[in-house]
């Protein structure tokens, strides 16, 4: 039975991410603290507890204007393609309800002011689902970076090499720039899979917990091996508008994995993580005297964000990472897009295709890449005969992605 102390969740969304969602959902329902009163999604097959969902009786929606026409919920959890985030979102909101809302925040920055003036409007709180964010680990790391316990930030670096295959962009919206309507998705391997990872450096620089760091100017180096619209390969360097120095490389052009790597760097320590750094479970601290801190697996808390936004909803906790702490990654993803507005491919020679893991893959990108990693440079600025750079953007006082070149 539901009772009122329990937070009413709708599930916009139950297939791919949105799986994560409900296997948390149904493998908790003890706490008692909640109830799935509905599920919104016009093809529910894609979960793989759809079973569980109907023996329980939870009606099943092909639209959210369907959902709401009989019901409410104070919570949705939208877990939908990029060029739906604003729209759902902005509509979950004007019908009552608070939003966890997964990452990227929106494909464009005008879409997350949108929504921002619809949560303003609504009274009610948006969670972005960034789920490092909301980890211990991370939030123990940036309350260090705020009290100055490491000394100035000086220029960070993250690497996350993930083969991606043939099977992973045949959903139907993935690479593209646009949905049929015209609408952006501008989905890449920076605005969705390692998206966490970019968010992540603006995020822990940020001055407040629900803050990130701005950025004010990027170039960036994008490619692309597999037939796409958009990049599955990137390069950039970042400035923050306090002038820390941020570089991003990003692959699902190989056949070696590399999981997340990052070296922050401060006057006083630099913080490691990942397996480059040779600290594959935790991130540490190490001084410049050599002593460390350790601050835990970041991975070990994915579904943290959905917990905390529960008790957000309740009002026992405050939103960590809503939309203003997303924006600089979109607004980052907004800047790379007119950095290159058309993606060129890797030369043909390189490009290679693996029959049994149907892995477009690029010769020797891989150690291209950890080679810039290592030594704080783009592909362009270590003689790489096909690297390009796009043009250096400024991103101070960015309001609007037109995208009038992108194709």
């Amino acid at each position: 039975m539901y009772n009122e102390n329990q937070v009413s969740i709708v599930l916009v969304g139950i297939g791919g991410y949105g799986n994560i969602y409900v296997d948390a959902l149904l493998s908790n329902l003890d706490r008692g603290d909640f109830k799935i009163v509905g599920v919104v999604d016009p093809r529910p097959e894609g979960c793989r507890n759809l079973h569980r969902i109907k023996e329980m009786g939870t009606p099943i929606f092909s639209s959210m204007e369907e959902f709401y026409a009989s019901f409410k919920a104070d919570l949705a959890i939208i877990s939908t393609p990029i060029h739906f985030h604003c729209s759902q979102t902005c509509y979950a909101l004007s019908q009552g309800s608070n939003v966890l809302c997964e990452k990227p925040v929106s494909a464009t920055i005008q879409e997350a002011r949108q929504m921002m003036e619809a949560r303003d409007r609504a009274g009610k709180i948006v969670a972005i689902g960034y789920q490092w964010s909301y980890t211990d680990a991370i939030r123990a790391l940036k309350k260090d970076i705020q009290s100055g316990l490491f000394g100035r930030p000086k220029r960070f670096k993250t690497i996350v090499l993930w083969p991606r295959n043939r099977d992973y962009y045949r959903r139907g919206w993935a690479g593209k720039l646009r949905d049929a309507e015209g609408r952006w998705i501008l989905d890449s391997v920076a605005n969705n899979a390692t998206a966490h990872h970019l968010h992540n450096m603006f995020y822990v620089l940020g001055r407040e917990e629900n803050e990130s760091a701005k950025p004010a100017q990027l170039t960036a180096e994008l490619y692309r091996a597999n037939e796409i619209e958009n990049f599955d390969t990137a390069a950039v360097r970042i400035f923050t508008e306090e002038g820390v120095e941020l570089l991003f490389y990003v692959t699902h052009a190989v056949v070696e994995t590399v999981n997340p790597t990052f070296c922050f760097e401060f006057e006083k320590a630099r913080v490691v993580y990942g397996p480059l750094e040779g600290e594959s479970d935790n991130i540490v601290a190490v001084f410049n005297d050599s002593t460390c801190k350790v601050y835990g697996n970041p991975e070990k808390e994915k579904i943290k964000k959905l917990w905390m936004t529960i008790d957000a909803v309740k009002g026992i906790q405050h939103v960590v990472c809503g939309i203003e702490a997303a924006t600089s990654h979109t607004l980052c993803i907004n800047g790379m897009q007119e950095s290159v507005p058309r993606i060129p491919y890797f030369p043909r020679n390189l490009i290679k295709y693996d029959e049994s893991t149907k892995i477009t893959w690029v010769e020797g990108l891989n150690d291209v890449l950890k080679r810039c990693y290592q030594e704080w440079k783009l592909p362009h600025e270590i003689g790489v005969e096909w690297a390009r750079a796009g043009k250096t953007m400024d991103l101070r006082g960015y309001q609007y992605f037109k995208g009038d070149d992108i194709g």
